[in-house]
């Protein structure tokens, strides 16, 4: 158990205008489940991506048994017995299961060119009764539930001969019986001598399967603890544990003002029974871990997305949203996290992606439009928001990521929607543009516009909002005012942990 298989230290990863690990480090010893925590935007996922060889690290060192590696690629990884089954599975569901584990290798060096079907259907019955899973070789994986697709990743990771396994939120479609048999097979390929790096936000399950725990934050390793000598309480103090610049802790009066947005039992894709409350000039956090389901309450909200169940509320009166058009019509607008793709059309000018939403109001009949108007309103809200640009014809993609920001804001604000749901507002743009964009909430909010807020930046949701909900695993798990709040509870909700 103390033999170690692989040491990486002082891993320093750099993308352009961000430094997303420094001198970050992690020691697996053979054999073991090694959890590996820490916040969204930690770096987890970009220090096990340098292990596979999806990208390639500016500065450290990467150990194998003692021996230095470089990967390159996510073959050269493979080859070494170092696999990654991702949150989102990598299968292709019109083939079979044998075709899937064995994709990309279906000829063998002996026969050239020819394609070894029986062959790799008995590989598979084995690798299959390796891991105890009574399936069919030649079934469609579209045919299989998520729980068995999820073994099925396995089987095609030990296949490569797996020394080190990479499991990132493999429980998060799972039921509780199907976990139960996840956990069995961790514990088999343990034994074997396989090691498995588990990523997970559920505290509850690191506790019983970990050996130990590394935990990461802000791109840097914080601390490395064998699982029975830390608690959760420790682990998320260390997860969000950074000293703060400034007074973040916020102590707004919680808004009394009238309900304008009530939603009550809603459900949909990723999430389940979602009921909250928004009231006028109030500022309504959302905090959560990445898959909460934040996102998809919004989409379903503003009509982006279907709902199967639940109402919806403005004021007393009941509304039906089934798009788009219908949120726009009831006043609601909608700033995506990825503005690019959703919120802006980047070949055209701050004019054109300003009035996109407006023109019912901008035009002569019969549908000619008032250019000059157009120009005159953005021109308003360039001034307005103080948005940095050479002119109003400037385009879009030329516009730095908070200006761009602002050219979302402006064309909500041109709609005159009541309601505004902020998605990640300030995710990828600088300090001062993030100073800018909370004091235009904090400006719309007392002017009387209604604005849910969602950040996976806890320092961000306590310092904008009125109140936090927090959600985890599609449902609601916490409603806290928010002189009450602080990094470690919202942390706890997060994680269906109650601290």
């Amino acid at each position: 158990m103390e033999q170690a298989i692989l040491t990486m230290q002082n891993i320093t990863k750099r993308f352009p205008g961000v430094l997303a690990l420094d001198q970050c480090s992690l020691h697996l010893k053979k054999g073991e489940v090694h959890g590996l925590i820490g916040e969204n935007g930690a770096g987890k996922s970009t220090l096990m991506k340098i292990l596979c060889g999806v990208y390639e690290k500016d500065e450290g060192q990467v150990l194998l048994e003692g021996e230095e590696v470089n990967f390159t690629n996510t073959r050269q990884a493979l080859e070494q017995g170092i696999c990654m089954i991702h949150q989102e599975l990598n299968l292709m569901p019109h083939l079979s299961v044998y075709q899937n584990i064995f994709i990309g290798r279906e000829t063998d060096k002996k026969n050239g060119f020819l394609v070894q079907d029986k062959k790799r259907i008995q590989e598979t019955k084995k690798l299959l009764q390796q891991l105890e899973l009574e399936l069919d070789p030649c079934e469609t994986v579209a045919n299989l539930s998520v729980a068995r697709q999820q073994m099925v990743e396995i089987a095609k990771a030990i296949s490569y001969h797996s020394r080190i396994l990479i499991m990132d939120e493999p429980t998060a479609a799972l039921t509780e019986k199907e976990i139960k048999t996840l956990f069995r097979i961790i514990e088999d390929l343990k034994k074997k001598g396989i090691t498995i790096v588990y990523i997970s936000h559920r505290m509850n399950e690191l506790q019983e399967i970990c050996d130990r725990v590394t935990v990461m934050r802000d791109g840097k390793f914080i601390a490395c603890k064998k699982m029975n000598e830390v608690t959760i309480e420790e682990m998320i103090g260390m997860m969000v544990g950074r000293k703060i610049e400034g007074n973040i802790q916020n102590m707004k009066e919680p808004k009394q003002t009238e309900t304008v947005l009530r939603v009550e039992h809603l459900g949909g894709a990723g999430f389940e029974d979602v009921s909250f409350e928004l009231r006028r000039g109030e500022i309504l956090g959302f905090a959560g871990l990445m898959g909460a389901g934040r996102t998809e309450v919004a989409r379903a909200v503003f009509g982006a997305d279907p709902i199967r169940t639940g109402k919806i509320f403005l004021g007393e009166r009941e509304v039906r949203i089934r798009s788009t058009a219908d949120a726009v019509q009831n006043g609601i607008g909608y700033l995506s996290e990825d503005r690019k793709k959703y919120g802006l059309i980047l070949p055209q000018s701050l004019t054109d992606n300003t009035v996109l939403p407006n023109y019912d109001k901008l035009t002569r009949k019969p549908g000619i439009v008032k250019k000059k108007l157009c120009e005159e309103k953005t021109q308003e809200y360039v001034d307005r928001l103080q948005t940095k640009t050479p002119g109003i014809q400037q385009l879009v993609k030329n516009l730095s990521g908070g200006n761009q920001q602002k050219v979302v804001i402006a064309k909500w604000l041109l709609r005159d929607c009541n309601i505004l749901i902020f998605d990640e507002p300030t995710r990828g743009i600088d300090v001062g543009a993030k100073s800018e964009i909370y004091h235009l909430l904090e400006q719309l909010a007392a002017e009387g516009k209604s604005i849910i807020m969602i950040s996976s930046e806890l320092t961000e949701v306590l310092r904008m909002s009125d109140r936090i909900i927090t959600m985890c695993e599609g449902r609601i798990t916490g409603t806290v005012d928010t002189r009450e709040a602080s990094q470690e509870l919202l942390m706890g909700y997060a994680t269906a942990h109650a601290v």
